[in-house]
Parts: structure tokens; sequence; C-alpha cells
């Protein structure tokens, strides 16, 4: 997440994605009940230890950023589409290279360029209401898991699967959320924890979960799956992003702090103007 801090007095408590929002599906409520229901979880994850990008590593518009995402999806994916996808996490090596695309703006590695504008053009169909952007998405990524480390194969899969911390209440200011899927996506029994690059809670996966890629899988750990997930997720209940403060409050279902908020925002206009963000607009979130 980012690191740049303000003054002490603008801290607040720091939840992870979805440890506030795995207990209750957003489509059961409204928008202000899911914000509500939110607080109950805001302590149920702590801040990861996430590797910082270069800001100036990749020119302000790269080839990546422009390319067709359904060119980047492998061919077997593109010939195998399924209404109803398996939910599962792939077992995959770790010795996997790498994608070699060129970096978008700020940095961002290309393959997640690639995932975010495929989910703005999926949803742009399946739901034009909401107005979806790449750059939010891609806001979301920066925040929860920095584009899941900053490395994925060319099929948008992390080569170091990224998970929360265990929500055993080990940890202070974590709540206790015990296992909902018998270990099945965040690979524990006993406890949950969040997972993928969007960083979901098992249950609010199984409740949103989209194959991005059209392979037949729903892999909260994938690129392309977990940010058309997190398009349905924000965008559930009607919401429209291109109004703000419709936009702040389906970012607050993430987490609920305006801390959060502003740096989602952040990075989302940064990644649309090639501009990084001023430190003043990346208040420290606990």
């Amino acid at each position: 997440m980012g690191r740049h801090r303000k003054q002490p007095a603008t801290t607040v408590r720091r939840s992870s994605l979805i440890a506030l929002t795995g207990l209750v599906p957003a489509g059961l409520v409204g928008v202000t009940a899911a914000a509500t229901d939110a607080t109950t979880a805001t302590m149920a994850a702590v801040e990861h230890d996430l590797p910082e990008l270069d800001a100036e590593a990749g020119p302000p518009l790269a080839a990546a950023a422009q390319a067709d995402p359904a060119e980047l999806v492998h061919a077997e994916a593109r010939q195998s589409p399924s209404a109803t996808p398996v939910v599962k996490t792939v077992a995959l090596d770790e010795d996997r290279a790498a994608a070699e695309l060129p970096a978008g703006p700020l940095g961002i590695p290309g393959i997640a360029v690639a995932a975010y504008q495929n989910a703005e053009q999926q949803l742009a169909v399946e739901n034009p209401h909401c107005g979806m952007s790449w750059s939010l998405l891609a806001g979301i990524g920066r925040v929860e898991s920095t584009h899941a480390y900053g490395k994925a194969d060319a099929q948008g899969n992390p080569i170091k699967p990224v998970y929360g911390p265990v929500l055993d209440g080990s940890l202070a200011g974590n709540n206790v959320i015990y296992d909902s899927d018998g270990g099945e996506l965040d690979g524990l029994g006993g406890y949950d924890r969040a997972i993928g690059p969007m960083q979901f809670l098992p249950e609010t996966w199984h409740s949103y979960a989209a194959d991005g890629n059209a392979d037949g899988v729903a892999d909260p750990q994938n690129l392309f799956d977990a940010a058309l997930t997190a398009g349905r997720y924000l965008c559930d209940g009607g919401l429209n992003m291109r109004d703000l403060s419709q936009q702040s409050k389906a970012i607050l279902r993430y987490n609920n702090s305006m801390a959060y908020v502003a740096n989602v925002m952040a990075w989302s206009g940064s990644y649309s103007s090639g501009l990084a963000p001023a430190p003043k607009d990346l208040p420290r979130i606990h």
C-alpha cells in the first residue's frame, strides 16, 4: 500500500478489503447499510508489507495501457468460456516467468493494466450504468497489493500468491473471522484471510466471483478474475462511478475509512493522468 504519510491527526484505522464485507454480501443491503455493516469488521486486517513500485519506471502511456486485453488472454482460455465458472484457486509453480509486457503509467505492470482494462470493457457491456473505469480498479489494486506485488505471469497469475494476515485475533487490531470455506480458497482451516490481488475474503468471493479471462475458473489470485469481480462488487446496488459521492460509497465497501478512499482516488486519478500523486493526497491508512 502507499507509504506516503500525512499529519498524525489524519490517520485512520486500517482494514483490508474485505474483512469488512465477507460476512454480509453487499448485494443484500443498501449502500448505507453496506458501509455501516463494514464498521463491525473494520479492524479485521492489518497493513500488508508490500513493495513500492517505482513511480518513474514506466512512460506516461506505455503500449501495454493501449493494448487489447483480449489478445493477452491465452488461447485456451478464450476457447473455453463458461457462464458459471468453477470457483477455485489454481495451484501453480513459483518458478514461472513474469509477463514481459511494457509497463503502463507510473510503472504499473502491463499485465495488470490489461486485466483492469479487460474488466472495464466487460463491465461496460454488462453494466453500462456503472461507468467503471480501469483506473479506479487500478487504484484498488495499487492500495491492496501493489498489483499482485508487481509480478504476475502472462495469464495474470501472481508469481507469489497474495494473502492477507490470518484473521485469528493474534495480531492487534484484527477481528476474528472464522473459516467460511474449509480452506478451499485461502488454504487455511479454522480462520479466514483475505486472498488475491484485490483482497477478498472467501465468502465475499463466492458471492461475486467472476471469470475475467474466460477460462471457466473464477480464481481470486488471477488478476483478470479479481479485477472483474472487484468491478462487480463496486458496481453492486446500481452505483454509478461517474458520481464521486457514489464512487466514494463503493470504495468504502472495501475499507470503511476515508483515508483509504483518498488513497484509492488519488492513485486512480494518477493512473489516468500519468502524474504521480502528491504525498498530501495519500493519507496514512492504519
